[in-house]
């Protein structure tokens, strides 16, 4: 054998790890392609349930890092129990979920164990998102709103000013994906004072965040991710929030 040959041998261990890798990523196609073949045209709050960020797997050059299941659940929660909060059965309150599906992912899931909310999540909850995969996400295909923050108004033109709700993640923690980011929460938003809004994004954000959402305010709650991004993430609401109610270990 040649030393060319012994350099591109490997060991036992490097391919094992190497058909681990291959097997998670087979088993991660499956459970996707289980999502595209079963895409409903009626909402299931069964089937709903079942559906999981994780079988999305992230696309870095997307700049895609999903949110931990913890912070998932936090602003999930405070979005599912305001709407559930509001008795107004023939005007329910709408919400857009901006270049976040793991929190429109847990939202989903959380809603898919209480029958109660079915309507209200399937008619109610839109995902604005560039990656056309999360259409197979989404509660029904006409809830899934393609997304691109280079084009802040190129949503379909019924969708302005009719939602009371809109939580905000930026792919990008650039001050351009930023303004634009806020065009689109600014053109969704209903007029008046009762609608609200939600921002998370980077820490070295803020100034920006302040410029561009002037209503809003920094919360006490951090958003963390999944997979360990060292970023160091805030979240901002123009309203007080359950999101003011936490408190961490380095601020003792």
């Amino acid at each position: 054998m040649s030393d060319s040959e012994e350099e591109i041998t490997l060991s036992a261990s490097t391919l094992a790890a190497l058909q681990e890798f291959r097997s998670e990523q087979e088993t991660r196609q499956e459970a996707f392609n289980k999502l595209y073949s079963a895409a409903e045209t009626k909402f299931d709050a069964a089937t709903a349930a079942k559906k999981s960020i994780a079988d999305f797997q992230e696309d870095w050059n997307l700049s895609q890092f999903w949110y931990s299941d913890d912070t998932q659940a936090v602003l999930a929660r405070e979005l599912l129990e305001d709407i559930a909060a509001s008795d107004d059965e023939e005007f329910p309150l709408r919400v857009a979920i901006i270049s976040a599906p793991s929190v429109y992912s847990m939202a989903l899931k959380l809603f898919g164990t209480n029958p109660r909310y079915e309507r209200l999540f399937r008619d109610n909850f839109y995902l604005l998102e560039f990656d056309a995969r999360f259409e197979h996400l989404a509660a029904t295909p006409d809830r899934f709103v393609h997304y691109d923050f280079n084009k802040p108004v190129a949503v379909p033109p019924t969708l302005k000013g009719t939602f009371d709700r809109v939580l905000v993640d930026p792919p990008f923690l650039s001050e351009e994906c930023q303004s634009k980011a806020a065009i689109t929460a600014r053109y969704l938003l209903r007029p008046g004072q009762d609608s609200r809004v939600i921002v998370c994004t980077g820490e070295r954000m803020k100034d920006t965040i302040k410029r561009v959402y002037p209503m809003t305010r920094m919360t006490t709650f951090r958003p963390e991710h999944g997979n360990g991004l060292s970023n160091e993430f805030r979240c901002y609401a123009s309203y007080t929030s359950n999101l003011d109610n936490w408190t961490y270990e380095d601020e003792n």
